[in-house]
């Protein structure tokens, strides 16, 4: 043999060797997760730990010599905890179906391929199965860098007792689907509503001539294009060629390139344990003059950074309104205790969603960047 193949059959030797370490390690892994997960079943403890998961994977990116890159590093730990969980207990997640949406592929990234995916068929029946405990979490879109707020995630969280236990935010990358490439073929362009409006200038220069339709996910609308075949189109994940027989004849048609979705992992209770980096609460306020400045000034005084406010209808009530916050930090923490007690005197009403860990940014095809 030559010097470089006898180098490379002792390079795989070596690499056989390591993957033999690796394996018996992965199964002594695996053995204390299923023994953490009978201690929690006398506990009634939570599987899902968010903080944990993220100081374990900020701990191993610290202690990488650097040879892996991060974003690897940090696919194979996501699959490894997911294992974890699944090893604990098995745990069922509901999203916005079918599968292929945005929510579907965000999850997925962000929780693990050894969750049950469940899908739903609307946003509504995401909560309602999540609150009735027929799946231990859901994942759903609350907000877009381009287009602000999913006012439907918002206002059913008024009508169902769930919580939030984490954060992620995806980039999103809009393909226009279809069985013709021939742009001048396309007559109707199905998707759904946020996905149409982050596309609509695209979709004015390019395909004047096509009537807009929305649906009740992209998942959908791809399903639609392939039926009807030649002249129908969908706007979604480029992944979703794979599922439909469709072809990608545009691919990266949002008006900006920029452009993010932050989703929520849901749970039927709340999470207890390590500090989370914020705080999620929904409101009312007394009938008076100055009483969400009164909010706004007790969260200023006690220097604690918001991050989000928005008002929303209270249904069944003409002209009032419910406010949905994000403040940054733990306000489960015990030294917060008397500024929760004079924010709840302030507020007509005040619901804690959760505290959670501040979420990763996820760029797709397993590339994962912590917020800063």
């Amino acid at each position: 043999m030559t010097s470089a193949t006898q180098r490379l059959t002792e390079i795989r030797e070596q690499i056989d060797s390591l993957d033999e370490k690796l394996l018996d390690l992965l199964n002594k892994r695996a053995g204390l997760s299923r023994e953490v997960g009978h201690i929690k079943s006398d506990s009634l403890d939570i599987v899902f730990k968010p903080f944990r998961e993220k100081e374990v994977l900020s701990r191993l990116n610290a202690l990488s010599p650097g040879i892996l890159p991060e974003d690897h590093l940090r696919a194979i730990y996501r699959e490894i905890l997911s294992s974890s969980r699944r090893l604990q207990q098995p745990q069922t997640v509901a999203y916005l179906g079918p599968e292929g949406t945005f929510t579907h592929l965000a999850g997925l990234e962000y929780l693990g391929r050894s969750m049950d995916f469940t899908p739903c068929p609307t946003l509504h029946d995401v909560f309602l199965t999540v609150a009735s405990r027929k799946a231990d979490l859901g994942v759903i879109p609350l907000e877009n860098s381009l287009q602000g707020s999913v006012g439907q995630s918002l206002d059913l969280f008024l009508q169902y007792n769930v919580y939030i236990h984490a954060e992620l935010f995806s980039r999103i990358s809009h393909a226009l689907l279809a069985t013709n490439a021939d742009l001048s073929s396309v007559r109707t362009v199905y998707s759904h509503p946020q996905a149409l409006a982050q596309c609509s200038g695209w979709l004015r220069t390019n395909v004047p001539q096509a009537s807009v339709i929305p649906t009740e996910s992209t998942a959908a609308a791809a399903a639609q294009a392939e039926r009807e075949g030649d002249g129908s189109a969908a706007i979604g994940h480029p992944r979703l060629v794979e599922r439909y027989g469709l072809k990608a004849v545009a691919l990266d048609i949002q008006d900006l390139p920029d452009n993010w979705t932050r989703f929520l992992v849901i749970g039927p209770t709340p999470t207890v344990g390590s500090s989370r980096d914020k705080t999620s609460l929904l409101f009312t306020t007394p009938d008076r003059p100055g009483a969400l400045a009164a909010i706004l000034n007790l969260l200023a005084d006690q220097g604690l950074n918001l991050t989000k406010l928005e008002s929303r209808p209270l249904k069944g009530e003409k002209w009032k309104y419910v406010f949905f916050m994000d403040v940054e930090c733990d306000l489960s923490q015990e030294q917060y205790e008397n500024t929760m007690n004079n924010l709840t005197s302030l507020c007509h009403t005040m619901r804690v969603l959760g505290s959670y860990p501040t979420g990763p940014h996820l760029y797709g095809a397993g590339m994962v960047q912590e917020q800063a």
